[in-house]
């Protein structure tokens, strides 16, 4: 069978170029070596992580690392409390994706009472605090300046209280380098919670709060080195509606990480297939092509990185390698 592998530089609307392949050569391993020399490595499997997006209770925890590199980390996060302190960032702007439940984010710029589905991004230098409720959501730390590549559904706002029975109260601020990871504080200190909130009458920006727009591929983050979006799916998701033909994708200078929102799909990858649900974190390397199949709508999180990306967190399972003697199984999961 054959299909169309678009070949993608970040930031580009249009593929590099596309290529037409044959299916089942594209996900089979490769033919012998026709020297002694092996030319090439033996590369691991597509790995998946998985978080439960439903609430579980549990005491108050810094949040799990899930993806970290140098240059971006991805995080996770459940609260059904406040924040111990204020958190401003040396070196980052801060994204969060609301999963689900009720988040009230409190700045200098304004309050934010998130819903899921919903993100917002925290500039670099900017004081802020959480309380949560029953809720979970990611975090995204990503080298500053970061901009909105998307148009906001509304705006951080003056809120006094920020939430139901609110008062001021003896606060810390912590300042961080490296992404805010625990164990580079620069230094913590004691603060007028007051006095820090007042700030948004000074302040003239505000923190917009965007989500995706529900058709195909929206951008809604990036730099020079990041992209990050949400990606909404149909039925053969990958299949080009005239010629219904599949299409793969192959990004030949970034990361790929898919967190998976709502619906199930099958990824299909030169490193192997994999059933994905909600909850589910995946990461593509650099030049590795994909495909998504599905029998149902759904959405994910794309985020792309231009360096590579390491899972921290433990895996939960792994993808399942084409053998030789059945290199087209793919056909199983239309």
């Amino acid at each position: 069978m054959h299909v169309i592998e678009d070949i993608m530089i970040m930031g580009a609307e249009q593929p590099l170029r596309s290529v037409r392949r044959d299916e089942q050569f594209l996900l089979a391993p490769p033919h012998p070596a026709k020297v002694a020399l092996k030319l090439w490595s033996d590369h691991p499997p597509l790995s998946v992580v998985h978080f439960p997006q439903e609430y579980r209770a549990q005491p108050f925890a810094p949040p799990r690392a899930v993806y970290e590199s140098d240059q971006l980390r991805v995080e996770w996060q459940t609260m059904d409390n406040r924040q111990p302190f204020y958190h401003r960032n040396c070196d980052v702007d801060e994204i969060s994706y609301q999963v689900g439940g009720e988040r009230t984010l409190m700045t200098e710029q304004g309050v934010i009472e998130h819903r899921p589905g919903e993100f917002s991004r925290i500039p670099r230098g900017v004081a802020h605090d959480n309380y949560g409720r029953s809720e979970s959501h990611l975090l995204f730390y990503v080298p500053a300046p970061v901009r909105e590549l998307g148009a906001g559904i509304r705006q951080s706002q003056p809120l006094f209280p920020p939430f139901p029975g609110w008062v001021p109260s003896p606060w810390n601020e912590a300042i961080t380098q490296c992404m805010g990871a625990r164990g580079h504080d620069v230094t913590v200190f004691p603060i007028d919670e007051q006095l820090l909130l007042d700030r948004v009458h000074e302040e003239t920006d505000r923190i917009e709060v965007l989500r995706g727009c529900g058709t195909g591929v929206d951008w809604l983050y990036g730099n020079d080195q990041f992209r990050l979006g949400v990606v909404t799916f149909d039925a053969d998701a990958d299949a080009d509606a005239d010629a219904e033909v599949r299409r793969y994708r192959r990004n030949l200078d970034a990361d790929e990480i898919h967190y998976q929102i709502t619906g199930t799909r099958t990824l299909v990858s030169q490193r192997g297939t994999v059933e994905l649900g909600p909850g589910d974190f995946v990461r593509i390397p650099l030049g590795i092509a994909y495909t998504t199949v599905s029998t149902g709508a759904g959405e994910y999180i794309s985020l792309l990185s231009s360096t590579e990306l390491p899972q921290i967190a433990p895996t939960d399972r792994t993808a399942q390698l084409v053998s030789a003697d059945q290199p087209a199984s793919v056909k199983d999961h239309r």
